[in-house]
Protein backbone atom coordinates (compact mmCIF):
# COMPACT_ATOMS: atom_id res chain seq x y z
CA UNK A 1 0.00 0.00 0.00
CA UNK A 2 1.58 3.40 -1.05
CA UNK A 3 0.66 6.80 1.19
CA UNK A 4 -1.51 9.33 -0.60
CA UNK A 5 1.35 11.43 -2.09
CA UNK A 6 -1.66 14.20 -3.76
CA UNK A 7 -5.34 14.40 -3.24
CA UNK A 8 -5.67 12.62 -6.47
CA UNK A 9 -4.41 9.10 -4.69
CA UNK A 10 -6.99 7.27 -2.68
CA UNK A 11 -6.07 7.35 1.23
CA UNK A 12 -7.44 4.14 3.48
CA UNK A 13 -9.31 5.63 6.95
CA UNK A 14 -10.08 3.24 9.53
CA UNK A 15 -13.14 5.02 11.61
CA UNK A 16 -13.56 3.85 14.87
CA UNK A 17 -16.87 5.13 16.37
CA UNK A 18 -19.65 3.62 18.03
CA UNK A 19 -21.91 5.55 17.33
CA UNK A 20 -24.25 5.30 14.36
CA UNK A 21 -24.67 8.86 13.74
CA UNK A 22 -21.21 9.75 13.99
CA UNK A 23 -20.48 7.68 11.46
CA UNK A 24 -23.31 8.57 8.91
CA UNK A 25 -22.31 12.41 9.32
CA UNK A 26 -18.44 11.37 8.82
CA UNK A 27 -19.25 9.59 6.09
CA UNK A 28 -20.99 12.20 4.32
CA UNK A 29 -18.55 14.78 5.08
CA UNK A 30 -15.85 12.58 3.25
CA UNK A 31 -18.75 11.61 0.36
CA UNK A 32 -18.15 15.72 0.04
CA UNK A 33 -14.89 16.42 0.09
CA UNK A 34 -12.70 16.87 -2.98
CA UNK A 35 -10.56 13.80 -1.75
CA UNK A 36 -10.55 10.06 -2.84
CA UNK A 37 -10.71 7.48 0.23
CA UNK A 38 -12.04 4.83 1.20
CA UNK A 39 -13.34 4.83 4.90
CA UNK A 40 -13.60 1.53 6.81
CA UNK A 41 -15.63 1.55 10.01
CA UNK A 42 -15.32 -0.53 13.03
CA UNK A 43 -17.31 0.06 16.31
CA UNK A 44 -15.22 -0.99 18.79
CA UNK A 45 -11.68 -1.09 20.65
CA UNK A 46 -11.18 -4.35 20.07
CA UNK A 47 -12.23 -4.81 16.32
CA UNK A 48 -10.34 -1.72 16.05
CA UNK A 49 -6.95 -3.42 16.96
CA UNK A 50 -8.15 -6.62 15.02
CA UNK A 51 -8.49 -4.35 11.85
CA UNK A 52 -4.85 -2.49 12.10
CA UNK A 53 -3.23 -6.13 12.68
CA UNK A 54 -5.34 -7.89 10.28
CA UNK A 55 -6.57 -10.83 12.42
CA UNK A 56 -9.86 -12.36 11.88
CA UNK A 57 -12.46 -11.37 9.62
CA UNK A 58 -10.12 -8.20 8.63
CA UNK A 59 -7.29 -10.61 7.81
CA UNK A 60 -7.78 -9.43 4.03
CA UNK A 61 -8.01 -5.66 5.58
CA UNK A 62 -5.72 -2.61 4.05
CA UNK A 63 -3.30 -1.23 6.09
CA UNK A 64 -5.14 2.46 7.11
CA UNK A 65 -3.10 5.32 5.93
CA UNK A 66 -4.54 7.05 9.10
CA UNK A 67 -6.71 5.93 12.05
CA UNK A 68 -10.21 8.83 13.76
CA UNK A 69 -10.23 7.56 17.07
CA UNK A 70 -13.36 7.82 19.29
CA UNK A 71 -12.54 7.83 22.72
CA UNK A 72 -15.31 6.45 24.53
CA UNK A 73 -15.74 2.87 22.89
CA UNK A 74 -17.23 -0.43 23.77
CA UNK A 75 -14.67 -3.23 24.95
CA UNK A 76 -11.61 -1.64 24.79
CA UNK A 77 -12.01 2.68 24.87
CA UNK A 78 -9.92 4.77 22.51
CA UNK A 79 -6.76 5.28 25.54
CA UNK A 80 -6.23 1.41 25.67
CA UNK A 81 -6.09 1.34 21.93
CA UNK A 82 -4.08 4.15 21.40
CA UNK A 83 -1.37 2.67 23.90
CA UNK A 84 -1.60 -0.16 21.84
CA UNK A 85 -0.93 0.53 18.70
CA UNK A 86 1.69 3.02 19.94
CA UNK A 87 3.20 -0.50 21.98
CA UNK A 88 2.86 -2.11 18.53
CA UNK A 89 6.31 -1.90 16.50
CA UNK A 90 4.18 -2.70 13.46
CA UNK A 91 2.07 0.06 14.35
CA UNK A 92 3.76 3.06 16.08
CA UNK A 93 4.17 5.72 13.59
CA UNK A 94 0.28 5.25 12.40
CA UNK A 95 -1.16 8.64 12.51
CA UNK A 96 -3.82 8.33 15.25
CA UNK A 97 -6.74 11.66 15.13
CA UNK A 98 -8.64 10.96 18.23
CA UNK A 99 -12.28 12.46 17.55
CA UNK A 100 -14.37 12.45 20.03
CA UNK A 101 -17.35 14.29 22.04
CA UNK A 102 -15.47 14.88 25.12
CA UNK A 103 -14.35 18.54 26.24
CA UNK A 104 -12.40 17.51 29.02
CA UNK A 105 -9.03 18.58 29.73
CA UNK A 106 -7.48 15.34 31.24
CA UNK A 107 -8.79 13.29 28.01
CA UNK A 108 -6.93 15.95 25.82
CA UNK A 109 -3.57 16.02 28.20
CA UNK A 110 -4.15 11.71 28.12
CA UNK A 111 -4.64 11.28 24.40
CA UNK A 112 -1.12 13.55 23.48
CA UNK A 113 0.52 11.61 26.25
CA UNK A 114 -0.02 8.48 24.64
CA UNK A 115 1.32 9.87 21.16
CA UNK A 116 -1.73 10.90 19.52
CA UNK A 117 -1.18 13.06 16.81
CA UNK A 118 -4.23 15.57 16.87
CA UNK A 119 -7.17 15.81 18.80
CA UNK A 120 -10.12 17.16 17.70
CA UNK A 121 -13.75 17.43 19.62
CA UNK A 122 -16.88 17.00 17.61
CA UNK A 123 -19.14 19.58 17.49
CA UNK A 124 -22.81 18.75 18.68
CA UNK A 125 -24.28 20.56 15.48
CA UNK A 126 -24.42 18.54 12.45
CA UNK A 127 -22.93 21.21 10.13
CA UNK A 128 -20.06 21.69 12.26
CA UNK A 129 -19.63 18.06 12.42
CA UNK A 130 -19.23 17.81 8.74
CA UNK A 131 -16.75 21.11 8.38
CA UNK A 132 -14.70 19.82 11.58
CA UNK A 133 -14.27 16.29 9.68
CA UNK A 134 -13.59 18.27 5.96
CA UNK A 135 -10.98 20.61 7.90
CA UNK A 136 -9.57 16.84 9.00
CA UNK A 137 -9.55 15.51 5.57
CA UNK A 138 -8.12 18.48 3.83
CA UNK A 139 -5.42 18.70 6.38
CA UNK A 140 -4.56 15.33 6.93
CA UNK A 141 -4.73 14.09 3.42
CA UNK A 142 -4.07 17.05 1.39
CA UNK A 143 -1.33 18.94 3.42
CA UNK A 144 0.44 16.20 5.52
CA UNK A 145 3.31 14.21 4.21
CA UNK A 146 2.42 10.70 5.98
CA UNK A 147 5.31 8.31 6.38
CA UNK A 148 5.66 5.30 3.87
CA UNK A 149 4.41 1.67 5.06
CA UNK A 150 7.70 0.58 5.95
CA UNK A 151 9.40 3.03 7.94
Amino acid sequence: MSYPDSPADTADILLVEDNPGDVRLTEEAFREGQIKNTLHVVNDGVDALEFLRQRGEYADAPRPDIVLLDLNLPRKDGDEVLDEIRDDPALEALPVVVLTSSEAQEDIVQSYELKANAFLTKPVDPEEFIEVVRTFQEFWLSVVRLPPEDG
